[in-house]
């Protein structure tokens, strides 16, 4: 597959394992409402998104994000005035990242102009896979045209769609809306409601097709020259004998099949241009925020939450999780709230305080801006603040004294099985890994033996309590014998134990059947 070369390239591609872990400290203060619907995070989000992944990795139904177009007219809030390399740079380890989010359901859109929409396209090709791609959505952020421009009144942005796995993925339908239904009428009062007529014969050969029909008048009818009924004789007359056929309003038409408007499919699978009428507009957009933020403060190109709304009603369900990386003045978290999604959002700086926690606190209170009216929203749930902490470990390999063993225990499970830790135990032993069952392309051959099961333990501070040296950081026989005082009887697997250090010999390791991997050096968990 093609792939964009820059000058920093391969760097850029390696930028996303040298980002160290962070951890994540809640502000009480700055979280507001009842329950944890959401979660929003200050901080760059780069760092930001590396500190989630051992809690959310593979958990993420839908990513939505708004990045800085490259436009040269540079705001506040973002360097929106960056060469072409260095947009790539700061794009691309993002991507990465973002990939280990998704479930394997799930999908990432992406909005942008053509400044970069093409480059983007590329090296989403190159992270997601081009096999992945959906389609480019056109949105008509601009109904007005401007006689000022030099060439065209650019009207347009586009959304890029990919899926983690395509074969995975399922996508809602819009609803239908009274212009799908407006052909349907019901001339005739049939009892059943609502129908639509439509040609009963069609171009392609059927040896049943060729027979005679008669109307109600008495006309009679055989298919179109070249063409063939496209039901058998036996099923037209039963189709007849239901009035499923229309014959026009005097009995005489060429004979036409009825389909009711309750047969049809209850929804329009969505086209790829989006209209300013069916999903907003840049100014709609605007006067959104002006009434949650004062003129100073509005974000300079805020997305409409029909727009958001109509890319969270195709790629969700109620109660699926939602994370943007560059919130912006929040609409992703506004809309996902109101419409029951969980949600996650990432901004930098003070505008994560002053613009994003002040909107979502409106929202739990109940604004009736946007799409509330349209989904009956009424207020409630609740979102949690939390900003970047300390890193995990330093430079030197030197621990924050900040982590505690919950923490560390994340980074292992997730180094060892890239997905989060679903229960946190209160021991060594942080769960088993069982292979999948060996696959054989020849049906008749024998299967070979499954793999054996693997055993993850972390040794750290206060684990075992004063049972051992150095409160339980280090491997020695007896936190050895400790750690298989939890495995189950008759465990004939492996055992991974990371620790600060190790007091067995390489012999004795083999023989006990351990890995040692020491602490926090080979926390390589970023190895994307």
């Amino acid at each position: 597959m093609p792939t964009l070369q820059w000058l920093t390239g391969d760097a850029d591609r390696r930028a996303a394992a040298r980002v160290p872990f962070r951890l994540l400290t809640e502000q009480p203060n700055l979280s507001y409402g009842e329950g944890d619907d959401g979660l929003l995070v200050q901080g760059d989000n780069l760092e930001a998104l590396k500190a989630l992944l051992p809690f959310y990795a593979g958990r993420v139904k839908c990513i939505y994000i708004d990045p800085p177009y490259n436009t040269r007219s540079a705001f506040e809030h973002y360097d929106d005035n960056l060469e072409h390399a260095q947009w790539l740079g700061m794009i691309v380890p993002r991507l990465m990242l973002l990939r280990e989010f998704l479930s394997e359901e799930g999908s990432i859109w992406v909005s942008i102009d053509d400044n970069e929409g093409h480059y983007l396209k590329v090296v989403m090709d190159e992270v997601f896979g081009r096999r992945n791609f959906i389609d480019t959505i056109t949105w008509q952020m601009i109904y007005t045209r401007k006689n000022s421009a030099h060439y065209f009144t650019g009207q347009t942005e586009f959304i890029l769609p990919y899926a983690k796995n395509k074969n995975s993925m399922l996508f809602n339908v819009l609803p239908r809306g009274e212009e799908q239904n407006k052909n349907f009428k019901n001339p005739d009062n049939d009892p059943r409601g609502r129908w639509i007529d439509s040609a009963v014969h069609a171009r392609n050969f059927y040896s049943k097709g060729n027979y005679e029909v008669v109307s109600p008048s008495g006309k009679k009818f055989t298919p179109p020259q070249g063409r063939y009924w496209s039901v058998s004789e036996e099923n037209f007359r039963r189709l007849d004998s239901e009035s499923r056929i229309w014959w026009g309003p005097r009995g005489s038409n060429a004979p036409r099949k009825k389909t009711f408007l309750d047969e049809v499919k209850q929804g329009v699978v969505p086209g790829n241009l989006w209209t300013y009428s069916d999903v907003g507009h840049n100014a709609q957009a605007k006067d959104e925020a002006k009434r949650l933020f004062s003129e100073g403060e509005i974000f300079i190109t805020p997305k409409p939450e029909r727009l958001i709304q109509r890319i969270l009603h195709i790629a969700t369900n109620p109660g699926d999780l939602v994370l943007d990386s560059f919130l912006g003045s929040g609409t992703t978290a506004a809309v996902a709230h109101k419409m029951g999604r969980r949600w996650i959002g990432v901004e930098m700086g003070d505008h994560a305080r002053t613009h994003c926690a002040t909107r979502l606190t409106k929202v739990i209170d109940g604004e009736q801006g946007g799409i509330s009216k349209d989904v009956g929203w009424q207020g409630g749930g609740g979102f949690r603040f939390v900003t970047l902490g300390p890193r995990v470990y330093d430079e030197n390999g030197v621990i924050a004294p900040e982590v505690r063993f919950a923490d560390l225990a994340r980074h292992v499970w997730f180094t060892e099985t890239r997905r989060p830790l679903e229960n946190m135990p209160d021991t060594p032993l942080l769960g088993i890994i069982s292979p999948p069952p060996p696959v054989t392309e020849d049906p008749e051959a024998e299967a070979p033996p499954p793999a054996p099961d693997r055993a993850v333990a972390l040794l750290f501070n206060g684990i075992l309590k004063d049972r051992s040296s150095q409160g339980g950081n280090v491997l020695t026989r007896a936190t050895l014998a400790l750690i298989r005082e939890h495995l189950p009887q008759g465990f004939a697997g492996t055992l991974t134990v990371y620790a600060t250090a190790c007091r067995l010999s390489p012999a004795t390791l083999k023989a006990q059947g351990v890995q040692f991997r020491q602490t926090p050096y080979d926390l390589n968990a970023g190895g994307l």
